[in-house]
């Protein structure tokens, strides 16, 4: 479980600090949006002798230069201004935008940089050069007098001074984003202004600072919480007992811990734990008592066990062995007397005769 709770606790923090310091930069960001939630920036005033400026691909150049304006819930606003009052702006398919001012002088936006302060647009030139004698194509908005946006049916969003729109409205075919004067006027001055509203901002910024710290709160309490002391559980015999306490260096198992330094075990250092139970062959014990012969509590050991001595043996190998006993004298059956025969002193017993000295 150690192990669990230190992996466990890793894996909280390499998830939980990735996330409070994106939540800490959420945070920042957010701090710098107008009171009403929305983060506006300027551009550079924008100047080109020709009708319009194009953005021909509008959601590209946003995922070039913005990709967090491309997520769900976001809308772009752009004010534009020009010398003369509001500016013309629409939002328009590619494919009908291109043709439309093919022959007409203009202004393709190339790149757009964020930086602090005002931000630089990079423009290229399109269509032909203003003020040349080439001829308009049939069907071109020159060929019917001046370039007028009003009116068209091919605007998916349009606006005068300002527009807004969604990511929803720049899924599927390429979008061309066209700004110009309302007459279709050329020598153009642009100022722009694009606003910001980002509805997952806020959301996103507490979720992520509430789930970090409650990703490293959980990752310390299982790092730096404290080790529970196992607890060891011994099941031996009772007679065992006093081996197990001098095992431990306690004078009994309920003083554990309490071990004088200069105390010694009061039992014989020659006996061994035995498991419990009885092997194979042998007769079973019982596990409650002792056997006899056995001491039954830890006072009987106090005293150190001898075991009585054998007594002394002298060993010679000497013969005739010194100090023989002398042999007593044989003893004779009377033969001659009546009744039952006697044993006498004297002379060699009859065959089938058994006297012995205490009848003589």
């Amino acid at each position: 479980m150690r192990f669990v709770r230190a992996i466990a606790g890793v894996l909280l923090l390499v998830v939980g600090i990735p996330a409070l310091l994106a939540g800490g930069a959420l945070w920042l960001v957010t701090r710098h949006a107008d009171p009403d939630g929305a983060f506006a920036a300027r551009f550079e005033t924008i100047r080109t002798p020709g009708h319009a400026v194009v953005v021909t691909d509008l959601d590209r150049l946003l995922r070039q230069a913005a990709p967090f304006t491309r997520t769900g819930q976001t809308l772009l606003r752009l004010d534009a201004r020009t010398a003369d009052g509001p500016a013309f702006l629409g939002l328009a398919p590619t494919a009908e935008v291109s043709p439309w001012l093919e022959s007409v002088p203009h202004a393709s936006v190339r790149r757009v940089t964020l930086v602090q302060g005002p931000l630089p647009v990079r423009l290229d030139p399109a269509g032909p050069t203003a003020g040349s004698p080439a001829g308009p194509a049939a069907g071109s908005p020159a060929s019917a007098g001046p370039v007028s946006p009003l009116g068209r049916a091919s605007w998916v969003r349009q606006g005068i001074g300002s527009l807004e729109w969604s990511t929803d409205d720049l899924a599927g075919e390429p979008m061309s984003l066209v700004v110009m004067r309302p007459d279709g006027g050329a020598d153009l001055a642009l100022d722009l202004r694009a606003e910001l509203r980002a509805g997952w901002a806020g959301p996103a910024t507490w979720g992520l600072l509430a789930a970090g710290v409650l990703l490293v709160v959980g990752a310390l309490l299982l790092l730096l919480r404290p080790l529970r002391p196992r607890e060891v559980i011994f099941v031996v015999e009772p007679d065992q007992v006093p081996v197990l306490a001098g095992r431990l260096g306690v004078t009994s198992l309920s003083g554990l811990g309490a071990r004088d330094p200069g105390s010694t075990p009061p039992f014989p250092a020659v006996r061994q734990l035995t498991s419990v139970g009885s092997a194979a062959g042998e007769r079973p014990r019982s596990a409650i008592g002792a056997e006899p012969g056995r001491p039954t509590t830890l006072a009987d050991l106090d005293a150190p066990v001898r075991l009585p001595r054998p007594p002394a043996a002298t060993l010679s190998l000497a013969w005739p062995p010194a100090g023989a006993e002398s042999t007593a004298r044989p003893v004779a059956v009377d033969e001659t007397a009546s009744g039952p025969p006697r044993c006498r002193r004297g002379g060699p017993p009859s065959p089938g005769d058994r006297c012995y000295p205490s009848d003589a």
